[in-house]
């Protein structure tokens, strides 16, 4: 289901858990991390495709989780040219999103990263609030930086919290990032 734009419908959960700690999730065979997320069926809705997707990389189910947020509007990230596969009829040129934060309800030994035939995840781990913005694959960064910020004032609800989140995300150093572009 790719839409006019070429852009597939997607949803990405970003989980926390008492601390305000974030589940960072590391691809199976490689040495790349992200949050869950995952395409949406037809006839599904971004909530719907939220669950199972949840389901499906990380073993937990509706009543394990609590919905904080959700963020308003799709955030796109287009994907690098070397990734477009011009052979597919109609060609996906990114990714829209809805993403969705999720308090954890359950104990970490629910977490289940095999649930299914072909898992996403092979490790996980807790990470600080902004800490996936300079972490994950670079073409997708800029929709992690857009959706923490939206979905921050849902986690930190008191004035110096926010102060707090904003000032330590606004504090991090500058990354100095050399990327190669392939064509």
């Amino acid at each position: 289901m790719i839409d006019a734009e070429g852009f597939r419908p997607n949803v990405g959960i970003i989980l926390c858990n008492e601390e305000r700690r974030l589940f960072w999730g590391k691809r199976i065979g490689r040495d790349a991390w992200q949050f869950p997320q995952g395409g949406i069926d037809e006839n599904e809705s971004p909530e719907e495709a939220m669950y199972r997707e949840l389901e499906e990389e990380v073993g937990l189910k509706h009543n394990q989780v609590e919905v904080l947020g959700s963020t308003q509007d799709w955030l796109r990230y287009r994907l690098p040219k070397r990734y477009i596969r011009r052979h597919c009829n109609p060609v996906c040129v990114g990714q829209k999103q809805r993403w969705f934060l999720l308090k954890v309800l359950c104990e970490e030994s629910d977490f289940c990263l095999d649930q299914t035939s072909s898992p996403e995840f092979d490790h996980w781990r807790w990470v600080k609030y902004w800490y996936p913005v300079d972490k994950v694959v670079y073409f997708k960064r800029n929709v992690y930086e857009q959706a923490l910020n939206e979905l921050a004032p849902f986690l930190f609800t008191d004035k110096a919290e926010k102060t707090s989140i904003a000032c330590s995300y606004d504090e991090r150093k500058p990354v100095s990032r050399r990327v190669r572009l392939y064509r």
